[in-house]
Order: C-alpha cells, then sequence, then structure tokens
C-alpha cells in the first residue's frame, strides 16, 4: 500500500511536471517570452558613497548609502547635506555586480530618476552623460562590462547641488524648500537582451471598439523582412488569458522601426477609481520579450459642460496633492517614500478621504507610485517639475519638450495618468512651446495643464489656485484687515468665477472669457504644521481671524472647519470640473527656517490624519454634498430668514432622500426642519427654508 501510494504521488509530480512544460511551450508559442528572454538584474540596494571637490573619481569610499534614496541616508552622515557647499562638487556613489552568462547583445543600464547630472563608470571607464534629473537615464554599457561571474564595479558621479547642472536644464527649484538632496531616488537596473528589441510599447485603449491599438518600437541590428510580433493579453490580476496572436508582417529595417496594430479586447473590462481592472500585455520579437500594464480607460474634459469625463461618462474629480519634492527635506522621511508597503497605505488612506484623484505636485514621486496608483485607483495629474511664477523658465522649449518627452514615453501606459501637467503657477511662453511639440506623441490624447499661462487647445483645463484667505498673510508687508461683517460673508456671499486670486497673474475677465474647463487644484492657505503651530504663510491669518491666543485644539477646528466651508462652496457652485486641496504630503518644517505650506497628517510614519480634519472635511468629498448659503455674522432677535441650502450629487443615476436643517443652541437643536428631496445626476437643488 506504501509502495502504491509514493507510485501515485510520482504520477502526480510527473504529471505536474509536464504540464509546467506544456504551458512554458504554450507561453513561447504564444508569443509570452518575458521569462524566457530579457533579463532584468537590479542593483538596489546598500551602495558606496563618497564626496569630492574635483571631477576625479575618489580613491576610497567611507560612506554608505540607501539606492534608491537620497544623500541623507549615507551613513555616516555628510556634513550640510542638500545645501550649497564649498567642500563639495559631486558625490560618487559605487556598487558591483556580475553576469554569469554570457553577454547578450543588448546591455543596458536604466537609472530611472537621479539628480543634479547623472555620469556613469563601469570597470573605471566612463559610459556617458545625462543632465536631466527627472526622467530615465539609459546607458549602453555592453562594451564596458565582464561577463563569466567576475565583479564589475558600477560608479554613478552625481552633481551635489542644483546648480551642478547647465542653467538651461530645469532642476526643480522651489521657491519654498531649503534643501535640495542629490541622489538616485528611484530604482536601477539592468536589462539584459537580444536584437530585435522592443524599446518602447504604447497601448492606446478604444474602449467603444473593443480594442487597443499597439505601437511598438523595434531597434534591429540588421533588415528583417516579413516581421511578425507576437502578442498575449491577459488579466494581470489572476493571469487568465484574454486574447493571443500575431501582429500583420511588416519589414523591419536596421535601427528603429514602429510597428502599428490592434489587437481585439471583446471583454474589454473597464478601469476607473471604483474598479481599478488591470490587463497586461506581453509582447515577443522572439529574441526579445516585454510585458505592459495598461487599463482600458478613456479621459477627456468637456468644453460644453465643463466637466472631466471619464470612460464616455461625467466624473467628478475631488482630490488632493502631493509634493513628493518637499516632502524629501521633511524630518520624518526616512525611506519611506521607497517603502511599498507605506506608498500603497498611503494611496489608501487618500481613498479612505472620499478622494479619487491626486496632483503629484512640482516633482515626480518614484515609478512605483504610479503602478500603486494603477493598482489602489487614483486618477493622477502628473506635473513636470517646473515653478518659476513670472520669472522667466531659463530653458527653452527645444530643451523642455526634450525632458517632457522621455516624461511621457515612460507614463503613458498608466492608466492612472490623466493630465499631463507642464508646470506649476508659471506664466511662460516656453511652456506652451514645448506643450505643442510634444502633444501629438500622447496618442490617448490626455488633455494638458499649462500653469498659469494659457490653455493650448480647447479642451486643456485652467490651473486655478483661489487662496481666499491669502488676503489676511502679512508675509509680503500689511494687508487687508478684517470687513466688519466678517470673513464669511466677505469671502462666500458672492459666486466667484475660479482664478488666482492670490497671484493676481491671470484677470479674473480672462477666466469669464475662455471656455476651457476649469480645475482648482490648490486651495487652503490655512496650513498648520503636524504639531498644531501655524506657517510662516498662515501666522497673521489666524491673528486676524480667528485670535492671537488659540490653543492648538482651537487652532486645528477652525482649519478644519473653514477648509470644509471651502471644499462645499467651491464644489456647490459648480465652477470647476476637478477640486483638489492643497495638500496631504508635504513638509512640516517647525525649526528654522520655517515652512511655508503643510500636510494633514500628525503621525507621517503611520499615516494618521488630524482627527478634525478627517471628521469635518471627509463628508463634504462625498458625492452628495450640501450647503447652508447664509454667511452673516450676526441675525437678529425675531427676524424673518429665508435660507438657501444647497444639495449637489455627483453620482451617475439620481440620488433620493431627506435634506435636514438644524438649529442649534448649545449644541442641542431647538429647530429641526426637513425636506423629501431628489437630485438629478450631476444636478443640484436649492431648498429654500423660511425661518
Amino acid at each position: 500500500m506504501r509502495q502504491l501510494k509514493l507510485n501515485i504521488i510520482r504520477m502526480k509530480n510527473l504529471i505536474k511536471i509536464s504540464f509546467l512544460i506544456l504551458s512554458s511551450f504554450l507561453l513561447i508559442q504564444c508569443g509570452h517570452q518575458e521569462y524566457f528572454k530579457r533579463q532584468l538584474i537590479c542593483l538596489n540596494g546598500t551602495w558606496d558613497v563618497e564626496e569630492s571637490l574635483t571631477d576625479d573619481i575618489p580613491k576610497t569610499f567611507s560612506h554608505q548609502t540607501s539606492v534608491p534614496g537620497l544623500i541623507d541616508t549615507a551613513r555616516p552622515a555628510f556634513d550640510s547635506a542638500g545645501l550649497k557647499c564649498t567642500k563639495r562638487n559631486y558625490y560618487w556613489v559605487r556598487s558591483f555586480f556580475t553576469i554569469n552568462n554570457d553577454i547578450p547583445p543588448v546591455a543596458l543600464l536604466k537609472i530611472n530618476k537621479s539628480m543634479y547630472g547623472t555620469k556613469v563608470f563601469i570597470n573605471g571607464k566612463e559610459v556617458g552623460y545625462n543632465t536631466f534629473c527627472f526622467t530615465p537615464s539609459y546607458f549602453n554599457i555592453h562594451d564596458f562590462i565582464k561577463q563569466g561571474g567576475e565583479k564589475n564595479e558600477i560608479i554613478v558621479r552625481l552633481g551635489a547641488y542644483l546648480d551642478n547642472i547647465a542653467d538651461s536644464i530645469p532642476n526643480g527649484i522651489d521657491f519654498e524648500k531649503t534643501k535640495y538632496f542629490a541622489g538616485i531616488y528611484d530604482d536601477v537596473n539592468i536589462i539584459l537582451s537580444d536584437y530585435p528589441f522592443i524599446e518602447n510599447v504604447q497601448i492606446v485603449p478604444d474602449i467603444n471598439k473593443k480594442q487597443i491599438r499597439i505601437v511598438a518600437e523595434i531597434n534591429s541590428n540588421k533588415d528583417i523582412p516579413g516581421f511578425n510580433m507576437n502578442y498575449l493579453v491577459e488579466e494581470n490580476r489572476t493571469g487568465e488569458k484574454c486574447v493571443s496572436g500575431k501582429s500583420d508582417a511588416v519589414n523591419i529595417l536596421m535601427g528603429i522601426t514602429k510597428i502599428d496594430f490592434t489587437i481585439p479586447l471583446n471583454k474589454c473590462h473597464l478601469w476607473s477609481p471604483e474598479d481599478p481592472y488591470l490587463y497586461k500585455l506581453n509582447l515577443s520579437t522572439g529574441k526579445d520579450s516585454k510585458s505592459q500594464r495598461f487599463g482600458m480607460r478613456t479621459f477627456r474634459f468637456d468644453t460644453t459642460s465643463g466637466k472631466a469625463i471619464l470612460n464616455g461618462k461625467p466624473y467628478a474629480m475631488l482630490g488632493t496633492n502631493i509634493c513628493i519634492f518637499r516632502f524629501f527635506e521633511d524630518y520624518s522621511r526616512g525611506l519611506l517614500p521607497w517603502r511599498e508597503d507605506w506608498v500603497r497605505r498611503l494611496h489608501l488612506q487618500f481613498k479612505n478621504m472620499n478622494w479619487n484623484c491626486i496632483r503629484y505636485c512640482i516633482g515626480f514621486p518614484p515609478e512605483k507610485w504610479y503602478d500603486i496608483a494603477d493598482e489602489t485607483g487614483m486618477l493622477i495629474q502628473d506635473e513636470y517639475p517646473l515653478w518659476r511664477a513670472s520669472k522667466p523658465v531659463g530653458t527653452n522649449e527645444r530643451i523642455l519638450a526634450e525632458e517632457y518627452k522621455r516624461w511621457m514615453r515612460e507614463r503613458w501606459n498608466h492608466p492612472c495618468v490623466v493630465i499631463w501637467d507642464g508646470t506649476n503657477e508659471t506664466l511662460s511662453e516656453v511652456t506652451g512651446k514645448a506643450i505643442d511639440k510634444v502633444r501629438d506623441l500622447d496618442l490617448s490624447g490626455r488633455p494638458f495643464d499649462n500653469g498659469y499661462s494659457l490653455p493650448r487647445k480647447a479642451d486643456d483645463c485652467i490651473e486655478s489656485h483661489p487662496y481666499l484667505f491669502i488676503k489676511y498673510c502679512d508675509l509680503w508687508g500689511p494687508r487687508n484687515k478684517p470687513v466688519e461683517e466678517g470673513y464669511m460673508k466677505d469671502f462666500f456671499d458672492t459666486v466667484r468665477i475660479p482664478n488666482n486670486y492670490g497671484g493676481g497673474t491671470t484677470p479674473e475677465s480672462v477666466y469669464k472669457k475662455l471656455k476651457n474647463p476649469v480645475i482648482i487644484n490648490e486651495y487652503d492657505w490655512l496650513w498648520l504644521n503636524r504639531d498644531g503651530s501655524t506657517t510662516t504663510l498662515t501666522d497673521s491669518v489666524y491673528f486676524y481671524l480667528f485670535g492671537k491666543n488659540l490653543t492648538t485644539e482651537q487652532r486645528r477646528i477652525a482649519h478644519a472647519e473653514n477648509v470644509a466651508v471651502l471644499t462645499e462652496y467651491w464644489r456647490c457652485h459648480r465652477k470647476s470640473a476637478a477640486l483638489m486641496h492643497f495638500c496631504e504630503l508635504g513638509y512640516s518644517r517647525t525649526g528654522k527656517p520655517r515652512g511655508q505650506t503643510c500636510d494633514d497628517f500628525t503621525d507621517i510614519n503611520n499615516l494618521v490624519f488630524e482627527p478634525n480634519f478627517f471628521r469635518l472635511v471627509k463628508p463634504k468629498f462625498a458625492l452628495i454634498c450640501n450647503m447652508i448659503d447664509a454667511w452673516e455674522k450676526h441675525y437678529m432677535a425675531e427676524q424673518k430668514l429665508t435660507v438657501p441650502v444647497y444639495i449637489i450629487n455627483d453620482q451617475l443615476e439620481t440620488w433620493n432622500g431627506t435634506a435636514f436643517l438644524y438649529i442649534l443652541q448649545d449644541d442641542k437643536k431647538i429647530i429641526e426642519f426637513k425636506k423629501d428631496i431628489a437630485v438629478n445626476s450631476f444636478g443640484t437643488e436649492i431648498i429654500k427654508y423660511d425661518i
């Protein structure tokens, strides 16, 4: 009996092995060769690092740092890291790797992001240099590496500060930052493969025809007549096969050839923040393979309604901002931006606030963040790190367009990315001209944001930062004092057209003439540090409006209550296609030099929101939102009032419910009104209560 059981077990194992062999054969036949051809060697980890004043490779390395990470993770620490320092011009980071087999024809080093200026040496020989700071660096290292298990040395020279690159290259300067840390702040990989090599692939969803268009760039070392591209589309989470086949035969020429073909996708499960369904495309040339995730979704702005349109239907964009480059100088940052579990919890916390979109503001996070946004279901307005206000941008449209192109090629298959944002709060002709040069490269036709400059196309969005409370900020000299009837009536008694009140750069009359949809992607100006103290931009605001000797709790309640009011005000008057609070990840700089803005966490490691903010602001981002449109500071006894109450519905279905209005005295109801009401999809109803 025991022998029989062993034979049965052996037979089962033999069946499993045979099945695996058959599966591998089938995968090869249908073109899914990722695991058999292209090899990825990850170089992330602890690297040696040293500083220097001269452009000579250090003879010794006495520090270590994390890659990906920033130079302030070095141990022992460097003096004055992130600051302009006369003792150094460069950092040199070093690691080692081995390749056990023969070196294939394609051997590329990809550094996803690094700053400031990236020069690579392999085994003591210079390979190349990339001056850009926010897009990937690719280096052909084939002729520099050793095979057969020999040790290879890689050294990357980085500029120590943002002025180590040419003045014409964008460096991410931010008027609110004080430190600029160099570092390799994203993944480092070696790609090994063969020709024909897949340089890039763009997937263009067509949800109406239930198909995807594939535009693949194939790099070949020879002419190949009658070439076919093999493909397999599978469900990303389960690996279930959806469709497989081959492209029509084309002639491949030596160098780069584009192959353009379509794949039917009859299942066509749509991607959205509520249902972030992902597919995976596997392509094979027979010598190289590439896998790419994608989602079936479309996005645009409608010029007639002024709304965002997701998958052909109106969609309320409600969200926040992340200033990752500011968070890089936060006291508590450490390695949090490179911890996948922390980044995922961050995005899920945002979902828990009723947010469905994020503006990655004045800086690109690591690429893994975009994968997580795809998976958790967040719409991303992706903003290039350029903020010059009305100052010259310091570059020209040719250089900026080249960086824009690299940025778009890296991101255009992410369903989460729905808006290309060329600049923050900048007035310049350069950004618009650069946008014109590159926008047609994105075959999905995403809209562009051009900062405070005018939009380039009719269906591009206009960026609005209506900072009403800036009126009481004394930072630039004496400002307006509170009016007699109170700031509530001063701000909210008028239905305002969203523009950029604080900056004054674009007159309200210009916004009234344009038909472009407006997005409010910044508002607040009541920021508090995580300990509840005011910032440099809000010291005088709290003094004038809420009192000098407030407790921490009183400040936090005032902040939460007024952000809730701002949120319901902008939402209920329906003057914008999106509403994004500023901001939910930045620095908290309470020591000198003090910070200007902050986020709303009290515990950044555990991602704990300030309780008043979470309690009062979260409901104002629900799809059903209301506002009492009454702003007087005082009401007279026995006065007769008519109180309008706005109720909006940002769902795709009609909402039926009961609206209650309470009058409280000492936190107790003394009068209650209620009315049954129906609000159409994306509609507004105004109930008038006579009191």
